[in-house]
């Protein structure tokens, strides 16, 4: 901090807060996690990419949970439609359908039984810790900060097709309809992305509003790494039955 008030200083113009917004993504986004970095390159074990798995729908499933969070927060009904279709890409729109149900095909292909998944008890405390913060963060805080922390999807698309492309020849064992959740997440996650990209950029008026906005996507970059970190560090077999 340079000393002065917050809000006494000139706030960025759009393109400036845009220009941080994704520099904080180019430096701490999970892709650059150590244990992101051996999934791509082919080495994980069986038993690692399983744990990921197990672990990660733990965040999955939460996702639905957040976005509600986010929806109630706000009073306009053309926006709540809009963020409504998020819960439904996850939930789906009839049982078999939806981001959750193909996250749990993935978990079938790579060989683990959906109770493995749906199982809480099996899943890693620092994983646990990351999801309650991050969820606790969209019910506790403004809709901007909450908006701005889904900032995230703005790197998924170019995240999902290096994993398609690294599941596809480095893990063959896993069948190829197994990869569903990722390939929809291309499209999903650059339209979402854009979405909450367009609401931070029209809330955040203020210098203390636009610094908000940064801080909130910084700490859920550092949700998904902690919870890689979780993964990366958890004991042969934890999250599933061995």
């Amino acid at each position: 901090m340079d000393g002065t008030v917050s809000g006494a200083r000139e706030p960025w113009t759009a393109d400036e807060l845009t220009e941080r917004l994704r520099a904080v993504s180019a430096e701490r986004y999970h892709d650059r996690h150590p244990f992101n970095v051996r999934m791509h390159e082919g080495d994980l074990s069986p038993g690692e990419l399983r744990r990921w798995i197990a672990n990660r729908f733990h965040y999955q499933r939460h996702i639905p949970v957040k976005d509600a969070l986010i929806l109630a927060k706000f009073d306009d009904p053309g926006l709540r439609r809009g963020w409504l279709r998020r819960i439904r890409d996850h939930d789906g729109e009839r049982p078999g359908d939806g981001g959750i149900e193909r996250w749990l095909r993935l978990g079938e292909a790579a060989g683990l039984g959906r109770d493995e998944l749906t199982d809480a008890s099996r899943v890693l405390p620092g994983v646990r810790l990351a999801v309650e913060g991050y969820v606790n963060f969209c019910r506790l805080r403004p809709a901007l900060d909450a908006v701005a922390a889904s900032l995230t999807e703005l790197s998924a698309p170019d995240l999902m097709r290096t994993r398609i492309a690294a599941f596809e020849q480095h893990y063959p064992w896993i069948d190829a309809d197994g990869l569903a959740y990722f390939r929809g997440r291309v499209e999903q996650g650059g339209r979402d992305g854009q979405e909450a990209l367009g609401l931070v950029r029209a809330w955040a008026r203020t210098r203390e509003q636009q610094e908000r906005a940064v801080a909130a996507l910084a700490f859920k970059c550092d949700v998904l790494w902690a919870l890689l970190d979780a993964v990366d560090r958890g004991p042969a077999g934890a999250g599933t039955k061995g």
